[in-house]
């Protein structure tokens, strides 16, 4: 979901997890500590680049994240795996009977 959205556009933090949060319609909330955690890992991994950039009200500047072209890359791979993993899932799904 983070590459995903920042292929757009560089972001922060809150904004990521508040466009998580409305692009699935509340189903998924993103917890804090669990949105920089994988900001750390994308970090590391070589997938984002961390940046400082202006705050709206002219106070602390804030991190941005931007993906880089490795992400590109580990973003396009885990979208072909999740395709797979969602075809097998839909075979087991059993339609309630009507």
């Amino acid at each position: 979901m983070i590459l995903y959205l920042l292929r757009e556009a560089p972001s922060y933090g809150y904004e990521i997890s508040k466009r998580i949060k409305e692009l699935t319609e509340e189903k998924y909330i993103i917890k804090e500590t669990t949105l920089y955690s994988a900001f750390t890992r994308l970090e590391r991994n070589g997938y984002v680049e961390v940046f400082a950039g202006n705050s709206a009200s002219g106070g602390k500047p804030r991190t941005y994240y931007r993906i880089t072209e490795e992400g590109r890359a580990y973003y396009n791979e885990k979208c072909r795996e999740w395709q797979v993993t969602k075809e097998v899932v839909e075979k087991f799904i059993i339609e309630e009977d009507v």
